[in-house]
Formats: structure tokens, sequence, C-alpha cells
């Protein structure tokens, strides 16, 4: 009984001051509460709990309580213990300032879009929250009590393996676990193989034309440069490499424009690799999701040694899990381990049990050919409702990935986007992802169809149409006064 007090209740610190304990204790609480340290709805300690952890006598507590909640501090109810009271704001009577916006127009400001288009995000209500907990509820329930301590830099091991073998069937990937290093996400790893390069006196990553700012920004920030290779109608010009010390693609499905980079240059960059010494880092963005056909096989596969594999479950399951992955050629596998340190602190232990379970259960396997099917299903829908509402818009792309790029007439892709904003859509202009120093050749839409919720699938798709040209023959007039583009047929 002498320890009864470290075992029960839930902490609260408190400073009560004054010789009066009751007076104390009740002026203390009144200054967590005035000072919003203890927000209303807050439930407290039952006053036996308090009592112990103060050194007080229970009734002290009780009738400080008491007194707190007949004056309006706290509330007090059976079953739901004591807590703090919600309190109704004094009403501003002085005048607003002339200068201060009416609040309708700020609120009109801060509004967030009706509908999201934006790619690169997975319909999240769709994550298998009933298969994932299972998984999570199987995972720690084996799970050696080492497993929740400092682990392997590299990662957990059930993991590692785990993936070794869905990689190697799913995505042609040669991967063997002490190969794998599991990280906080695809950045990391790029962050964590810049550094590497840059360590071994590489100056240069080339990048594509068009990708992720961010990818280019975190190389730089590694201390490499990142000229830009050209591209043309089949894709990133991969014979351009030249004394350059790696190359960042995404082969399976170029991103933002979609397409899969063509066996001969797919066979044309690994030779480059194995003759310069260089290293290819492959994104493998989005590589389950392939709809007329099997998912193109990893790059890596062509060549083990040369290519640097980042896959992550971002796309396939939810971003927030922060669970991404690289296979690494044998001589990297060290200098790759040493960079990220000399524990995992960057993944949860559990959270890669869980998901190692879910890959050797065959959950994962199910719940990407499940949306598999409703990304197509999705993909049909945009192809059909472009084609109805927008004729002269071509829709590309749109083979695999979560994603398709609307193609717009030449010069028009601000007036497009101003018009999506108008109508409350978040939506992205090709342009938006071109490397700074490329021309611009292209005009389009990146559309993003998985990220909308069921609720608000249709209403997205209306908005899109709405913003389209049409083909009308005559002047295309975008709502909000943005420029009217004319002429069109």
């Amino acid at each position: 009984m002498a320890n009864e007090w470290a075992t029960f209740g839930a902490d609260l610190h408190l400073e009560v001051r004054g010789p009066h304990l009751r007076a104390g204790l009740m002026e203390a609480l009144r200054e967590a509460v005035r000072s919003g340290r203890l927000e209303a709805g807050t439930r407290l300690p039952s006053s036996r709990s308090l009592a112990a952890d103060l050194g007080m006598a229970r009734n002290t507590v009780a009738d400080a309580y008491a007194e707190l909640v007949a004056e309006g501090w706290l509330t007090a109810r059976q079953g739901s213990g004591t807590r703090v009271a919600r309190r109704t704001e004094p009403r501003r009577t002085e005048p607003r300032r002339a200068s201060s916006p009416p609040a309708t127009a700020v609120r009109s400001r801060l509004a967030a879009p009706a509908h999201n288009l934006k790619a690169g995000t997975p319909d999240l209500a769709s994550f298998p929250r009933a298969e994932w907990l299972k998984a999570y509820r199987r995972a720690l329930t084996a799970a050696p009590n080492e497993a929740l301590g400092y682990g392997d830099p590299r990662g957990r091991i059930e993991l590692r393996t785990a993936l070794a073998e869905y990689l190697a069937r799913a995505r042609g990937v040669h991967a063997r676990p002490e190969r794998i290093v599991i990280c906080a996400g695809f950045v990391h790893g790029l962050m964590l193989i810049g550094e590497v390069l840059r360590g071994r006196a590489v100056r240069d990553v080339a990048v594509e034309s068009y990708g992720l700012g961010v990818h280019a920004d975190i190389l730089r920030r590694a201390g490499l440069g990142t000229p830009t290779l050209p591209f043309d109608a089949r894709g990133t010009r991969v014979e351009e490499l030249t004394g350059v010390g790696g190359v960042l693609l995404t082969a399976a499905h170029q991103f933002p424009l979609g397409g899969a980079l063509p066996p001969d240059r797919r066979a044309a960059v690994v030779d480059w690799a194995r003759a310069s010494g260089g290293f290819v880092l492959e994104d493998d963005y989005d590589g389950e999701f392939r709809f007329d056909r099997q998912p193109v096989g990893a790059l890596q596969g062509l060549d083990p040694e040369r290519v640097v594999y980042l896959g992550t479950a971002s796309k396939s399951l939810a971003p927030g899990l922060r669970l991404a992955w690289m296979v690494v050629p044998e001589g990297l596998v060290g200098e790759v381990v040493a960079a990220k340190g000399a524990v995992d602190w960057a993944s949860s232990a559990p959270d890669q049990l869980a998901f190692a379970e879910f890959l050797g259960s065959g959950a994962y396997d199910r719940h990407v050919r499940a949306m598999r099917l409703r990304y197509r299903r999705r993909r049909d829908q945009l192809v059909e409702a472009v084609a109805a509402h927008s004729p002269p818009t071509r829709v590309s792309g749109i083979a695999a990935g979560l994603h398709a790029v609307l193609a717009l007439p030449p010069g028009t892709e601000q007036d497009v986007l101003r018009a999506a904003a108008w109508h409350g859509l978040a939506v992205q202009g090709v342009n938006q992802f071109r490397r700074a120093g490329v021309e611009p050749t292209l005009d389009g839409l990146v559309v993003g169809y998985a990220t909308p919720p069921d609720s608000g699938w249709q209403g997205a798709l209306q908005a899109l149409c709405r913003v389209l040209p049409q083909a009308s023959g005559g002047a295309w007039n975008a709502p909000g006064g943005t420029q009217g583009l004319s002429g069109r047929s």
C-alpha cells in the first residue's frame, strides 16, 4: 500500500501555494483553467487520486472540487467524472476597427477547396482499417520483447524478409533482406542515397524534365548538381546522360506525364550505368497500379548492382504510415546504413511488424488488387466525362497510376487553373512540375482521380468539366473574370 499512489489515476501538475490547502488548490485549478492550460472538457483526476498525489486529505480535494463546480469552473456527472466546464466568452461590445476585413471575406480566403483533384494521394477513405488492425494485433502479440527496443538501422528483419519476397514476386526486383533498408518515406530514402553519393565524390545526379521539385531540392541539399535530361514523345532521353554520377528516374510510370520508359531506353540507361560506374535511382512511383496489362517490372531487375530501387506504401496504402524502402546495391549497403545511423530511429518497429504481417498474410495483395479495380473505374469515368463535356481535351497518361494528364490548347493552362479555383476545385497544371530552365512546350492539367472520397467524386468530376474548353466553336468564358479563350473548335 505504501506505493499505491503511483499506480492509479491520471497525472495533473499543480502548484498549490499558501497556508490553506483547500484555498490554494482551488486557486491553482482556477489559474490552470484561466490560462488555457486545462482546456474545456479536460477530465480531472478523481479526488482520491489527486489527494494522494498532492499529499492532502481526500475530503480537502473533494470539497475544493465541489466549490469549483458551484462556481462554474468545473462540472461533475455520475460516470463522467469531474471535468473542466465549457465557459462562454463575454460578447465584445467595442466597434470593429475600420481596417479589419469582414469576417466573411476572411473565411472566403481561408476556406479549403470544395473538391480536391491534386495528384499524389490515394483514396484515404479506402485504407483497410479492419485488416490493418488485425495485422497489427497479430504482429504485436507475436513480437519478441527486443522488437520494442532500439533496432537494426536497416529496419526489422521481419519486414525486410517479407518485402524481399513480395518485391521479387510482384515487381521483378532482385532483393535479399540484408540489402533492404527501411525508410520513413521516399524523401528520407533519397536524402540517404544523396548523402552517400556525395560522399563518393559524385558531383551531379541528372533528373527528368518534369517531376516533383522537392526531389531535386533534396539532391541539391546533399551538395549535388541536378542537370535536366531532355524529353520527347517517347519519354526521357537517357542517351543524353553524360558527365554525371547518377540519374533519378520514374521508369515504370513517369510523374507527371504518365508514360513508361521504353525498353530500349531502359536498356540504354543500364548500359550507361555499367560503363560509367554511375547509379540509377529508380523511383517506383505507384508501380503497382497498371490497368491495361501486367505492371511494368522494375528497372532494378536489369542490374541490381547499378540500380538503387526506392519504393513506398504511400500510394498503395497511405502516406501517413511513413513506410518506404530501398533495395541497395551490395557495394552501397554499408554506406547507406552508416548514413542512416546506429539504430532505426526513423520508422516505428510496431508499424514495421504490422506491415510485415500484412504482406505475409496476403492482405496487401488483396488490397492492391481491389484498389486497382477501384482506380480503373474512376479513370474510366474521368475519360468518359471529359469526352462528353470537352471533346477538344485529350486525356493521356492513363495506362497506370493515380492520375491523368488533360492536354489544353497552348497558352491556356493558367486561365483554366484560375477558373478551377473559382469553382472551388484544387487541381495542378503540368507546368507546375516543369524543371527550371526547361522550355514550356506543354499546357495541361494533372488530375489526381484517386484523391476524392466516393461521396465527393461525382462533384469533383462535374467541377472539372465546367472549367474545360467546350466544342462550341465560340469564346470560352471562365467564371470570375478570367480572360476568355476564343476560336476553339
